[in-house]
């Protein structure tokens, strides 16, 4: 059993804000791959589903951001899962907007939620740290992460979710190289080698112009006797 849970605050009001990347995350595994309809149960929202050969449980704590732990550690108990068994989706504001990174363990860098969940269960647990940028000084994060995705956003985190939902049952099974993979084949997929490169200006030019005609190198006298015949 997998446990993988996806951070954010409850309710419409919050749905779409930066700090609920998690929660947008978990949603887009559990309807691109036929999970259980949300219940509740530890304290929030649960589903459960496959993927892969792992029997997966998502989570989506709803008592704030703030207390997550309390609702990871219920289900961490129930199941009797150590923290290695245990996957957490979060916003991470230092990285770029749409980057991803994968990390076992470690501290919380001061992020709420992750904070918590230390307290609950230690930090021997995974992340995956999604990218939602800095607003530029410190003081401005808490309005930041609690404001919703500009529209101009959409378009690079819907590819995004469709990767980290393609590269699913690769984190399930453990393996973070093959999930950055499907991520980073939405979020930059590779261009078409059947795509021709443009020619250079210089080139098109050399091909444009004619080609210049080869010096006549006859005599005089060959060039008469060719002109009767």
């Amino acid at each position: 059993m997998r446990l993988i849970v996806g951070l954010g605050n409850p309710g419409a009001k919050y749905a779409r804000n930066r700090h609920n990347i998690g929660f947008m995350a978990v949603d887009r595994i559990a309807d691109d791959h036929g999970f259980g309809p949300w219940r509740s149960k530890f304290q929030g929202q649960v589903s459960e589903g496959r993927l892969g050969t792992e029997k997966v449980l998502l989570l989506k704590p709803e008592t704030f951001m703030n207390r997550s732990g309390q609702s990871v550690q219920a289900a961490a108990q129930f199941y009797k899962l150590d923290p290695a068994d245990i996957t957490v989706f979060h916003d991470e504001i230092d990285l770029a907007p749409g980057k991803v990174k994968v990390k076992q363990g470690g501290g919380h860098a001061g992020h709420n939620g992750l904070r918590s969940i230390h307290a609950h269960i230690g930090e021997g647990y995974g992340r995956v740290r999604l990218g939602v940028g800095h607003p530029g000084r410190k003081e401005l994060v808490p309005t930041y992460v609690l404001k919703d995705f500009p529209k101009a956003d959409e378009a690079w985190l819907d590819p995004l979710l469709r990767g980290i939902s393609d590269g699913a049952a690769a984190l399930a099974s453990g393996d973070g190289g093959r999930f950055m993979n499907a991520v980073a084949l939405q979020v930059a997929p590779p261009r078409s080698s059947t795509t021709r490169p443009a020619k250079s200006e210089a080139a098109t030019q050399e091909a444009d112009e004619p080609a210049a005609e080869a010096p006549d190198a006859r005599s005089p006298l060959q060039k008469l006797v060719d002109r009767f015949r």
